[in-house]
């Protein structure tokens, strides 16, 4: 039983061994720089830092960032059940319903963000 698990622990223990042995290369053979107030000071694409640190964003945004991974991740699910499909129809039907009331989910929640106006830009 133990056995299985040596492919894991050695991809393990070789990408732990890789990882120290390229940091300590690092810091060993780096380049040592000097500190001074230039060096430190924060470099916004050649602009100068003023004003607020950063811009306020539209709630229009938000909601469609969370949109998009709230069906993004929904249609994640799908996967499995597509890659199982033939299997799956040759034991019942059910899967295929409740395939299909999953999906009518997704619809019902898509019609309702559309009719919400979450995916509008304009107001």
């Amino acid at each position: 039983m133990l056995e299985s698990y040596y492919p894991v622990i050695l991809q393990a223990l070789t990408a732990i061994g890789f990882a120290s042995v390229a940091l300590g290369l690092s810091v060993l053979l780096g380049k040592k720089g000097r500190r001074d107030g230039d060096k430190d000071t924060v470099y916004e694409c050649g602009m100068l830092p003023i004003g607020n640190d950063s811009p306020r964003f539209s709630v229009k945004f938000y909601m469609v960032a969370m949109l998009f991974v709230l069906f993004d991740i929904e249609v994640v699910f799908m996967y499995p059940w597509a890659v199982q499909f033939s299997e799956l129809i040759a034991q019942s039907s059910a899967a295929l319903y409740s395939i299909l009331g999953f999906i009518s989910i997704l619809a019902v929640a898509y019609v309702y963000a559309l009719k919400k106006g979450a995916l509008s830009w304009n107001d």
